[in-house]
This record gives structure tokens, C-alpha cells and sequence, in this order.
């Protein structure tokens, strides 16, 4: 969809949920994520126009589905987007498993949320990092845990449907 698209859906939204990609570079991955947001309920999908992985033909057929129901803005410059929902009271939490600062059963996932989730291996870029209201963690037994960014999508937006 066009950005421009973007502000009248959340017009519609009484309490949005939004997952945001940063760079994921995989169309297998970009598909899981989509998958788990169509079933998660996100009310849209918002991934950076460069950088990023475009919905191909392996991305929808790995969605099952959550590409065509779903969704999903390629916005221009993120920051911009997030400062935009900002603006419209939504909280920007994003994910770090080494900077996040909370565990994501801790923080407080209830309301209009935004969940940004970074790209396989760099995570989320500086700007990204900074333009959110809080980093959280998924938390590990041991000290050497990460999950693959679909599986960290899958897990951070059903934590955000139980609050």
C-alpha cells in the first residue's frame, strides 16, 4: 500500500497493533512475519522502501495468506513513520537482545503499540534504536540466546496480545 495510505487506517484503528521490519533481508523471513502478523491481528505491517527485502512471489507464498490479508506500507524513511505514530500515541517498542533495557514480559505492551523488529544478525539500525520509546528483550536461559527475527516477531506480538 502507499505510504499516504498508512494515516487513514489508523484513523479507523481504536487501538492499533503495528509491526514494523528493519531491513529484514530475507523473503522467507519477511513471509514468516507476515504469516504471524495476519495471525496476531497487526492492523498493518511497515517496512522501509530501501534495504529491505520486497514482497516477491516467496514472500506471499511463505505468508500463507498474511500478504494478501494484512496490510504492509514500504515507507520512505522509518523514522519519520515511527515519529508519525508517535504523534498519533502510539508506543514504539522495539527489539534488542543484547540492548534491550526490559524483558518483554515485564514491559508494558498494552494500548496502541508498535513492536519493530531488526534485521538477521544487525538487528535494529541506530535511528531505528533511538527513535523508540523502549528496547525490550526476549529473555534467554542462557546468555547466548537469539531467535530468528520471524520467530522473535511470532513471540513479541502474542506477548503483546496478553498485555
Amino acid at each position: 500500500k502507499e505510504e499516504s495510505e498508512l494515516g487513514a487506517l489508523l484513523d479507523k484503528t481504536e487501538v492499533p497493533l503495528i509491526l514494523i521490519l528493519d531491513c529484514i533481508q530475507d523473503p522467507h523471513n519477511l513471509g514468516a512475519c507476515l504469516r504471524t502478523a495476519n495471525g496476531a491481528g497487526v492492523d498493518a505491517v511497515i517496512i522501509p522502501r530501501d534495504k529491505a527485502a520486497p514482497v516477491t512471489e516467496t514472500a506471499i507464498a511463505i505468508s500463507c495468506g498474511g500478504a494478501s490479508h494484512t496490510p504492509i506500507f514500504r515507507v520512505t524513511n522509518l523514522a519519520r513513520t515511527m515519529d508519525d505514530l508517535k504523534k498519533r500515541n502510539i508506543w514504539i517498542a522495539g527489539t534488542s537482545d543484547h540492548l534491550g533495557t526490559q524483558d518483554l514480559y515485564e514491559a508494558d505492551l498494552t494500548g496502541p503499540l508498535a513492536l519493530v523488529m531488526g534485521a538477521e544478525g544487525p538487528g535494529l539500525r541506530e535511528k531505528t534504536r533511538e527513535t523508540c520509546d523502549a528496547l525490550v528483550r526476549i529473555p534467554f536461559a542462557d546468555e547466548f540466546g537469539s531467535l530468528n527475527v520471524s520467530n522473535a516477531a511470532a513471540v513479541a506480538l502474542y506477548a503483546s496480545l496478553n498485555g
